[in-house]
């Protein structure tokens, strides 16, 4: 049985590493206003254990003219726990929340290539050209718009 639930950055942060940030010191998958009174994180418990998590930050991009919008970072589910369609309930519960706690905003994100067909499958576009981001690799902005 899987459970999807409000938790803490401390808690997200041994997953951050292990998936994102494999390699590289444990400071790097602490992220600028992890602890932000406007940010949220969300872990997925596969009996009671913690296999995946995501973070949304209320974070402006300058690609969207929107007042007001919301980043997805840091989604990261277990290797073991991969395929088994978490990342998607985790982003379907993101918009869920959203949803019922926000009116007429953007949702974006920065998708690791390899990422691209899971999140258009969700309905996210993409927008703007291809863009490197040091020691990750290459990525494209996208989003979906929520209007009342």
């Amino acid at each position: 049985m899987i459970v999807i639930k409000k938790i803490t950055a401390d808690e997200l942060y041994p997953i951050r590493h292990e998936i994102l940030r494999k390699g590289e010191t444990f400071e790097k998958c602490i992220y600028p206003n992890d602890n932000a009174a406007s940010t949220f994180h969300l872990g997925l418990y596969e009996d009671a254990v913690l296999a995946g998590v995501v973070s949304v930050f209320q974070t402006k991009s300058v690609v969207f003219k929107d007042e007001k919008q919301f980043q997805i970072r840091g989604m990261a589910v277990l290797n073991k726990h991969q395929k088994k369609g978490y990342g998607a309930a985790l982003v379907r519960e993101v918009e869920s929340y959203l949803k019922a706690n926000e009116n007429n905003y953007t949702l974006w994100f920065n998708a690791r290539i390899i990422a691209v067909g899971f999140y258009e499958k969700m309905g996210f576009e993409k927008i703007g050209n291809a863009f490197e981001i040091d020691t990750i690799g290459i990525h494209y902005i996208m989003y979906k718009k929520q209007h009342d």
